[in-house]
């Protein structure tokens, strides 16, 4: 196994420590609202959720066909057709000996009855019926039982869990309209660099375009979050001091892009020191060793790279699991793949590499992967032809076409 060498620099933190910290710092968001159920999709619900109602609400027909007491087809006489069954429209009278009802699907099962025989087997003749010989017939046949889904008095979901579709189907049909989901915690973003402008602007000479917010701001919706957007702030220590107190002041979290490395300009560390505390700078991974973590004035500060695959690469790695426990959530860990590598990759001992790739199953069903772009953290083609990292761990050395390989598929909000 290769050693590490100096590419591990004293304070470089290891990836999985950092994510741990993280994780161990973060603490769900507190609040709630109330919301219109069909509003609720992908919300983290506050309270149980207790069906007032039985599912189905009573015994009712899961066939067209005739309803009937069991133990009158034994004699094998017809049956007096009496009233006919409707879902919405149910038939009110009671199923004596010698008698059934027409019944549709969904319809309640009448009284007196304990049988339903589907239509296919009946052969109706004006006001009777007779069942089929050739017909089986089970008591209970084709009838589905009030509760048998939910019972009245049943959690049907609980605290803590993210509503999906589904979810929202089974409250749907328990009758509940609202539900008390945790609020949306709200996340303070701005970049900073005298050199960024808006996309859409005239370019100066040196200037560049701010894509680390844009980005931000779409993975942060597509998280489901608030933003507090705070916009491109000039590389100015009071802007950047006045843009960090207003934002621990109206915000749950704050990310930046920019600001957190060693240069002359860079003012956003500066700040955080001297108002807040930083928890740990510099982590021992590739692209994105500068990225700082801390509070200020108790709010959680994430101090992502200015370069943008490295601003996206760390807001991935690290931001998002912490935000993800912030939500509500429950986060497990990346879910990882083992992949044959079609192309060797260089790579020295010292921190985890997080190379962009594409994989596939090749014509063997063997899953395969290679990497895709220069893998420069300036270079943003590979981050978005790619649909995986190809992960190189903190103490290995360049990896050679054919070996198996760690790869993390894209997901949300990068997939």
């Amino acid at each position: 196994m290769p050693t590490i060498d100096c590419c591990s620099q004293p304070g470089l933190m290891p990836i999985e420590s950092a994510r741990e910290k993280l994780l161990q710092a973060m603490n769900p968001i507190e609040g709630t609202e109330i919301l219109p159920l069909a509003q609720a999709n992908g919300r983290v619900l506050a309270e149980d959720v207790i069906s007032t109602v039985n599912l189905p609400p009573c015994d009712n027909s899961a066939m067209d066909g005739y309803a009937l007491r069991y133990e009158d087809l034994a004699s094998g006489l017809p049956l007096e057709l009496i009233g006919k069954s409707f879902a919405g429209a149910p038939f009110d009278g009671v199923v004596n000996p010698g008698t059934c009802v027409r019944i549709m699907t969904g319809a309640a099962v009448p009284a007196g009855a304990d049988t339903v025989v589907m239509q296919e087997n009946v052969d109706a003749q004006g006001e009777s019926i007779r069942i089929s010989i050739n017909c089986e017939v089970r008591s209970g046949d084709h009838i589905r039982r009030c509760g048998e889904d939910v019972a009245e008095g049943s959690i049907l979901l609980k605290a803590g869990e993210r509503i999906s579709v589904p979810h929202i189907a089974l409250l749907a049909a328990a009758g509940v309209g609202i539900v008390t989901v945790v609020r949306k915690p709200v996340i303070a973003l701005f970049s900073t660099g005298d050199e960024l402008r808006q996309p859409g602007e005239a370019l100066g000479k040196g200037d560049i375009y701010d894509s680390n917010r844009i980005a931000l701001l779409a993975a942060l919706a597509q998280m489901d979050l608030e933003v507090l957007d705070l916009g491109i702030l000039p590389d100015n220590k009071q802007a950047i001091t006045d843009a960090l107190q207003r934002a621990a002041q109206e915000a749950d979290a704050i990310i930046t892009s920019g600001g957190v490395s060693v240069g002359e300009a860079d003012y956003t560390r500066e700040v955080l020191e001297e108002l807040g505390e930083i928890g740990f700078w510099k982590v021992a991974m590739k692209p994105g060793k500068p990225f700082a973590f801390g509070f200020l004035q108790g709010t959680p500060f994430f101090g992502l790279p200015g370069n943008p695959v490295s601003a996206l690469v760390t807001f991935y790695q690290l931001a998002v699991p912490a935000l993800s426990v912030m939500k509500g959530d429950h986060w497990s860990g990346p879910k990882t793949l083992q992949a044959k590598l079609l192309k060797p990759l260089k790579k020295k001992p010292g921190r985890t590499d997080f190379q962009r790739g594409v994989y596939h199953s090749d014509e063997n069903g063997v899953l395969v992967v290679e990497p895709v772009g220069t893998q420069g953290s300036h270079i943003l083609t590979g981050l978005a032809a790619a649909n995986c990292f190809i992960v190189l761990a903190r103490e290995s050395g360049s990896v050679e076409a054919g070996e198996q390989v760690v790869i993390e598929p894209l997901g949300v909000p990068l997939g």
